[in-house]
C-alpha cells in the first residue's frame, strides 16, 4: 500500500501513507457523538459518513496501490479470504480451502455468490484477475504479490506465459492455486486487494469498466458503489445480492474528500461525520492535546511506516554517505512530540517492531548529529566538494497534507542547522505526487507504508528490485535479492527470520529509505457507532459496524 503509500496505505497524519495482524474494533474508546444517530433505539439510522481525503487514483483492483484505493476496495469487494473481526484470515468467497501436504498446492472451493449486477461469481473471475495484473502491459505496480504463485514472477518480468502461472479454474466452482514455495501467509494474501475477483464478462467487454461507478462497476463484496463525484465522494450502499448480507447492518457510507484536517474535525463536531482521523483521514495535529485531555482520542499501533525515500541514482542522494548524514541528522522523537503528539515510535529500521522487536532501538541512535557530520565529510570528499554549502540545495517532496508539511519544515530546519544543507520544500495533489515519485522525478520524497499481512517479508521485498512497481528508490543489491530469495525457500522459522534480519541490516547500511516513525493510528468517533474493525495493519473494514 503505495501504502502505506499509507500509502497510508498514506498521505493521513498517522498513516500516511501506509505487525502481529490483530483486529480491532472501534468502540475501544469514547469519542464524542458526531452525528444525530440516537443511541438505544432501534430505528437509529445506519448511514456511515467518513472523510477518505482524497480521490482513490484507481479502484480497479488490479492498478490499486495506495490506502486512499483500499479502503474503498475492502468494502466494496471480496476475496477468497477476509481478513476478520480478530484478526485472522476466514473463507470469505470460498467456502471451503484444502491444501495439500506439501503446502503448495490450495484448492479453493466457491460459495454460492453473485456479482452486483446478478452474474455469478466464478473460479474464472479470480483466474482472470490475477493473470491481468500479471500481464505486463497492464502495469500493475503491485504484482509482485502475486510472485508467490509459480510462474507468476517469470510472467510478470521475463516474458513468460501467463498459460504457465498455476491458478487454474477447474470450473466455475473450483480455483487450484500452485505456489512457488510453501507460504504461511498465503490466507492472509488472498484477502489483500491485489488478490481480489473482477467481473470477467464485464471486464473484457470494457476495458474502461472501473473509471466510475454505473452498471458496469460490479463488485461481490457488502457493500456497492452507487456514486463516483470525482474529487468530492463516494457513495456506498448495502449490497443486498452479497452472500453474507444478514451481517450487514449499514444501508449507506457517504465517503467525502476533504484534504483538511482541520475541516474534517470541525465537520465531526457539527455531526456531519461519524468519524474523524485515521485510517481514512487525518486529525489537526495542533487539536492532538486537546483531544487527549478530553479523554476522546483513540489511539492504535499499527504495522507501519513514514519514512523519506531518495532518488539513488542521480544528484547528492546518489551517494550513501549523504544519505547516511541526512538520516542521522534529524530528531524523530522531537518531531513525534512537538508534531505528531499520536504515541509514534521513533523508528531507526525500516521493520516495524511488532515483527522484530529489537528495531524499538533500530541501527543507529535517534538524532546522532556528530555521526552525521562525519558522514557528511565523507560524503562531500567523494563529490569533491570541500564543504556542506557547496552542495546544490536538496529538494524534499511531499503530498499536500498538514501534518507532512510540518514534518517537512522541522526536517528542512533539522538539516540546516545540523549539517549546514540547503533544502527546498515542494508539495503536489497525491495522485500527481504518486506518478513523480514512481518515475524517480525527486530527490527526498516523503512516503509511508502499511503491511499487507503478517511477515516482515512485506516491508523489505518492494526494495528487491531496482524497477519493482513500489521500490521507487533505484536502488537494489544482489547480496540482498540473494537473501530474499533464502528467505522464501527456508522451511526453519527462525533461519528465516534471521535471513530477513540480515537483508534489512543490508539495507540500513546502504540506507535507500530514511526512517522516521513507526504509526499509529487516531481518531475521534461516533459514541453509539460500534464495531468499525480497525486491524493491525492499519487497515478498516464497516462490514461489522452498525449505530445503536
Amino acid at each position: 500500500m503505495k501504502k502505506r503509500l499509507s500509502i497510508f496505505f498514506s498521505m493521513l497524519l498517522v498513516l500516511s501513507m501506509f505487525l502481529a495482524a490483530c483486529g480491532g474494533k472501534g468502540d475501544t474508546g469514547s469519542g464524542e457523538k458526531g452525528g444525530d444517530k440516537d443511541a438505544g433505539k432501534s430505528d437509529v439510522p445506519q448511514e456511515l459518513s467518513v472523510n477518505i481525503n482524497t480521490e482513490p487514483p484507481s479502484l480497479h483492483p488490479g492498478l490499486a496501490k495506495d490506502a486512499t484505493s483500499g479502503t474503498v476496495l475492502r468494502q466494496t469487494f471480496e476475496g477468497l479470504t477476509r481478513i476478520g473481526e480478530d484478526g485472522q484470515p476466514h473463507e470469505a468467497a470460498a467456502e471451503k480451502i484444502d491444501i495439500s501436504e506439501d503446502q503448495k498446492v490450495y484448492t479453493f472451493t466457491l460459495r454460492d455468490a453473485t456479482w452486483s449486477n446478478g452474474d455469478p461469481v466464478t473460479a474464472k473471475d479470480f483466474e482472470y484477475a490475477w493473470k491481468w495484473a500479471l500481464d505486463p502491459n497492464n502495469q500493475s505496480e503491485y504484482a509482485y504479490q502475486l510472485y508467490y504463485i509459480q510462474g507468476a514472477e517469470d510472467a510478470n518480468l521475463n516474458g513468460g506465459s501467463l498459460d504457465a502461472v498455476g491458478v487454474v479454474a477447474k470450473d466455475d466452482k473450483t480455483l487450484e492455486v500452485t505456489l512457488a514455495n510453501p507460504t504461511p501467509f498465503f490466507l492472509e494474501l488472498t484477502a489483500f486487494y491485489t488478490y481480489l475477483p473482477i467481473n470477467s464478462k464485464i471486464a473484457e467487454a470494457n476495458p474502461d469498466w472501473a473509471n466510475d461507478a454505473g452498471e458496469n462497476y460490479t463488485s461481490n463484496g457488502p457493500f456497492v458503489m452507487t456514486e463516483w463525484s470525482h474529487s468530492d465522494k463516494i457513495l456506498l450502499e448495502k449490497n443486498e445480492k452479497y452472500w453474507d448480507a444478514d451481517t450487514v447492518k449499514l444501508t449507506n457510507i457517504e465517503m467525502i474528500m476533504i484534504n483538511d484536517p482541520n475541516t474534517e474535525l470541525s465537520m465531526f463536531d457539527n455531526g456531519e461525520l461519524d468519524w474523524a482521523g485515521a485510517p481514512t483521514g487525518a486529525l489537526p495535529t495542533d487539536a492532538m492535546q486537546a483531544l487527549k485531555d478530553e479523554g476522546r482520542l483513540v489511539t492504535k499501533s499499527i504495522a507501519g511506516i513514514y519514512n523519506y525515500k531518495f532518488n539513488t541514482t542521480e544528484g547528492p542522494t546518489a551517494n550513501v554517505n549523504i544519505r547516511k548524514a541526512l538520516a542521522h541528522a534529524i530528531n524523530r522523537q522531537e518531531v513525534i512530540d512537538n508534531i505528531l503528539q499520536g504515541e509514534q515510535l521513533p523508528a531507526m529500521g525500516i521493520v516495524p517492531p511488532s515483527m522484530f522487536p529489537e528495531n524499538e532501538k533500530g541501527y543507529f541512535p535517534d538524532n546522532d548529529v556528530e555521526k552525521a557530520k562525519e558522514f557528511l565529510q565523507k560524503g562531500l570528499e567523494e563529490l569533491g566538494y570541500k564543504e556542506a554549502s557547496e552542495l546544490p540545495a536538496i529538494v524534499l517532496s511531499y503530498n499536500t497534507s498538514e501534518a507532512h508539511q510540518k514534518i517537512a519544515q522541522a526536517i528542512q530546519d533539522m538539516w540546516k542547522k545540523n549539517l549546514g544543507i540547503e533544502v527546498t520544500l515542494e508539495n503536489q495533489e497525491w495522485a500527481v505526487y504518486l506518478d513523480k515519485v514512481h518515475s524517480l522525478d525527486y530527490q527526498v520524497a516523503r512516503m509511508g507504508w502499511l503491511g499487507d499481512f503478517n511477515d516482515a517479508i512485506n516491508f523489505l521485498e518492494m526494495y528487491r528490485d531496482a524497477e519493482g512497481g513500489n521500490n521507487d528508490t533505484g536502488w537494489e543489491s544482489k547480496e540482498f535479492q540473494d537473501l530474499l530469495a533464502k528467505s522464501a525457500t527456508e522451511g526453519d522459522h527462525d533461519a528465516r527470520q534471521q535471513m530477513l534480519k540480515d537483508a534489512e541490516a543490508i539495507f540500513m547500511e546502504d540506507m535507500p529509505v530514511l526512517p522516521i516513525y513507526f504509526y499509529t493510528n487516531n481518531w475521534v468517533q461516533a459514541e453509539n457507532l460500534k464495531d468499525v474493525v480497525v486491524s493491525g495493519l492499519g487497515d478498516v473494514q464497516y462490514k461489522w459496524a452498525h449505530f445503536e
